[in-house]
């Protein structure tokens, strides 16, 4: 090795990681890939956020004090034929748009090999040889489940690469690999609706509600992108993926890591549950969208300690005219105060819902700061879609749940909890079709007036304190820290 190698080499060596961190097109991804890696910065690693414009310009700023070990990258997105002009998020498409999404994802392959391969360039320049951070060739690269292109690239300049998985440990478990799959093929939502025969134990993973079921068997059939979901992670997974990290912790999901390290053959790494901080509350803000909201924030302020349940069923949810009407009757008859975050692209509210509810609810149809609602004083509960971010957001202020699991993951993290029960689950009809306006009621009320309520807010308190545990949480990141370092 020339003398330019070993000054090369020996900066590497006492230089701080360097993470290229590439999250699928969901603000549900995006959001807690943007999070894990402020946490990795704070540690002193170099993190670059790679996305597309309007969604890095969407995303919550860099705070000043990363700066100098996070910074955000955008590639512009092609266009595909069908997807609209400015999509670039699942949020900004219907759901039977996203295959498009995912093909247009697939075209970033060319530029993310370029921001690679000048990244790599850099680190090996005279130059840069003694830089540290953003001018060294990446040492990872972390991304999602869905970038099954990447590999090669990867390869090319021998780095490795780690897949971050947002969802519940109990999502990859109940997916098992290609080849349990094949031993074991699921082609029917029944399939889905019971516990996969390589989870040795007794425990919840499966999608026992219909309609859950019926999105979860789409994820083994090929879409508009001309891949299935399914494949897209067994390929990224079998050909580059050193470590599969996933947002929880054994606390939990009780005896999945173990199972996922076996299943996977390679290790399963906990980076923690990623609650919310007292940071996170204090930021949750948008000067740009403060005045819409400041009508329902002085509502809430006039209403009795613990009185409001907060109803928001996430940004992409698949909401039905159907849907939307039961959920607006149920609340009505259910009779408490509730705020609802419905959001402006949901079907319309049923004629003269608003009028007849005004004196106890209010229905925002624009940007809500949900972490500060859910801090309120004045909110006893929360109903919710139960994605894996709104379970831990609601445990942050220890806040019983009336679950209403509409596709995707959702309902699975909850039912992997360790029986710990910290909600009330809508019923749906037998056929999975919808729920009825008479379910939404019954679980409000169990929630909100009746004694069981109390008791699931004992116990999502009980649960706060051992997911909310901030030494063993922070002990999480450094362990993967460990793990990156030792296996680059």
């Amino acid at each position: 090795m020339g003398a330019t190698g070993e000054v090369a080499a020996a900066a590497a060596s006492s230089s701080p990681l360097h993470l290229v961190v590439f999250p699928w097109l969901a603000f549900g991804h995006m959001i807690p890939f943007l999070e894990l890696s402020k946490r990795l910065a704070r540690r002193g690693l170099a993190v670059t956020f790679v996305s597309t414009p309007r969604n890095a310009a969407r995303l919550a700023a860099v705070p000043p004090a990363l700066s100098a070990h996070l910074r955000v990258v955008s590639l512009d997105l092609p266009a595909v034929d069908g997807l609209p002009e400015g999509a670039e998020s699942t949020a900004d498409v219907p759901p039977e748009m996203v295959g498009l999404l995912k093909k247009a994802f697939d075209g970033l392959a060319a530029p993310f090999a370029d921001l690679v391969a000048k990244a790599c360039a850099d680190g090996e320049s005279a130059a840069a040889a003694t830089a540290t951070g953003f001018s060294r060739k990446p040492d990872w690269i972390i991304l999602d489940f869905a970038q099954n292109w990447i590999w090669p690239i990867a390869e090319k300049h021998e780095i490795p690469c780690a897949m971050f998985s947002i969802f519940p440990a109990a999502m990859l478990a109940f997916a098992g690999g290609r080849e349990h799959n094949l031993a074991h093929p699921r082609t029917a939502p029944e399939d889905c609706m019971v516990q996969p025969p390589w989870i040795p134990f007794p425990s919840n993973v499966a999608f026992r509600r219909r309609h859950l079921a019926e999105w979860i068997a789409a994820i083994f059939r090929p879409n508009a992108s001309g891949v299935s979901d399914a494949d897209r992670f067994w390929e990224m997974e079998r050909n580059c993926c050193r470590l599969i990290i996933h947002r929880s912790c054994p606390e939990a999901e009780p005896q999945l890591f173990p199972l996922l390290t076996e299943l996977f053959a390679k290790p399963s790494v906990a980076a923690g549950v990623l609650m919310p901080t007292d940071d996170d509350v204090a930021s949750s803000t948008s000067s740009d969208h403060e005045h819409s909201f400041a009508p329902a924030m002085q509502w809430l302020e006039k209403q009795p300690e613990k009185s409001v349940i907060y109803v928001a069923l996430g940004s992409e949810a698949p909401l039905t005219a159907d849907h939307v009407r039961e959920l607006a009757l149920g609340l009505e008859l259910a009779g408490v105060r509730f705020l609802w975050a419905l959001g402006g692209g949901a079907p319309l509210l049923p004629d003269g819902f608003e009028r007849r509810v005004a004196a106890r609810g209010v229905v925002c149809a624009r940007w809500v700061p949900q972490l500060r609602v859910l801090a309120h004083r004045a909110v006893g509960g929360f109903l919710t879609h139960c994605g894996w971010s709104s379970i831990f957001e609601s445990l942050r202020f220890a806040l019983p749940l009336v679950m209403l699991p509409l596709f995707a993951d959702q309902g699975l993290g909850v039912q992997a909890l360790p029986a710990r029960e910290i909600g009330v689950e809508v019923e749906w009809s037998d056929d999975g079709s919808s729920f009825h306006r008479s379910a939404v009621a019954a679980a409000v009320r169990q929630v909100m007036l009746e004694e069981k309520g109390k008791e699931l807010a004992r116990r999502a308190e009980e649960l706060r304190g051992v997911l909310g545990d901030e030494a063993r949480q922070d002990a999480y990141l450094d362990e993967l820290v460990g793990y990156l370092q030792r296996y680059k």
